[in-house]
């Protein structure tokens, strides 16, 4: 298939429909809308459903009902969207359904601004919403790896029967790059929706998706169950890159999304002078890859993390390593990019202070 000059928010969403995704319901937020302008020619087109919510609360809970009839659906938000979703997330997770939540994120706390930034680690890995669930989050660098994670993230949300989130940014969402959409592979090992879904109960018995269970007993077997699933995922899901670490480094930098972007472009022109930095780039935001980042880390001696936020990341960086590798950091927040210079200083630092 021909590479198409793409924005990355319309990427996203025709991902989803090359995924066999044909229900879409959001509300508009900047800086994602385009996800919706776009779906909302494009879903016409394919036979499929868009409704643009009243808000991010109903959009969400929309997604919960149509999740609950086993068909494919998604939607996607920005940071203080993903915030009222964060109650309906919780539902889907409990009642393990599979949806697909997408948070291009903008600079907060609070109503925040439009540019782009990385200050939803904490909601997207840690829960943002209430009780033990946990969602799959997948971090993609450019154009085509949203394209490509998107179509992965409905395949992973149909297995594990729960909701996935692509966490970008506002960088990857207006960026225009080529991309191709290759159609995943059949999934041959997913559940049957018979067993689960609420699709019509003629000839079986009835369905029932709830996330309510007031014997305690039962709902304290429903979070074991959930939490036997996220153990599979630590053994089976985990996704990471590294760069330039063919040779041993003097420095491992950690970063995910654009930024690791940013990082490599600083690596290269380190690299010019002889100066050795390697990148370590987790994509599996959770699970998180604390093995092979303790790994690597432990190798190298020193790490320095590097997000678009005043720190949130480095706090799984610093877990994974261990407490004898120094972890410095460098951010900027609100909405700031770091350039390229702001991060070849920081390493330069980092490397300075190596002993």
């Amino acid at each position: 298939m021909a590479k198409k000059l793409m924005k990355g928010n319309e990427a996203i969403g025709e991902a989803a429909i090359q995924a066999g995704c044909l229900n879409y319901f959001a509300y508009p937020i900047t800086p994602q809308s385009e996800v919706a302008e776009y779906l909302s020619r494009r879903m016409p087109e394919v036979g499929g459903t868009f409704v643009q919510a009243e808000s991010e609360v109903g959009a969400a809970n929309m997604v919960f009902g149509a999740a609950a009839t086993g068909e494919p659906v998604f939607t996607t938000s920005s940071s203080p969207g993903i915030s009222l979703m964060s109650e309906a997330i919780s539902y889907v997770a409990g009642a393990q359904c599979p949806a697909v939540f997408v948070n291009i994120v903008r600079g907060g706390p609070g109503l925040g601004g439009i540019l782009p930034a990385q200050s939803d680690y904490f909601q997207a890995t840690k829960g943002g919403g209430h009780g033990d669930y946990r969602l799959l989050v997948l971090a993609p660098s450019w154009v085509q790896e949203a394209v490509d994670l998107t179509m992965l993230a409905f395949r992973l949300a149909e297995k594990y029967r729960n909701p996935v989130m692509i966490l970008g940014d506002g960088m990857i969402g207006q960026m225009m790059e080529p991309v191709e959409f290759t159609p995943p592979p059949l999934n041959a090992d997913l559940p049957a929706k018979g067993t689960w879904a609420t699709s019509g109960a003629r000839g079986r018995p009835r369905n029932i998706v709830r996330s309510l269970y007031l014997d305690p007993l039962v709902l304290e077997e429903n979070n074991h169950e959930l939490a036997a699933k996220y153990a599979i995922w630590q053994e089976e899901e985990i996704r990471f890159s590294t760069y330039n670490m063919e040779e041993q480094p003097d420095l491992l930098v950690a970063a995910y999304g654009t930024m690791a972007r940013i990082c490599m472009t600083a690596i290269d022109e380190l690299k010019e002078e002889g100066l050795k930095v390697g990148l370590f780039r987790p994509i599996t935001l959770y699970p998180f890859p604390a093995a092979a980042l303790r790994e690597a880390g432990q190798k190298v001696g020193r790490v320095l993390t590097v997000e678009m936020s005043l720190g949130q990341m480095v706090e799984d960086v610093r877990a994974a390593v261990g407490h004898d590798v120094p972890v410095g950091f460098f951010g900027r927040t609100g909405g700031v990019v770091p350039t390229p210079d702001e991060v070849v200083g920081a390493m330069r630092e980092a490397l300075a202070n190596k002993s």
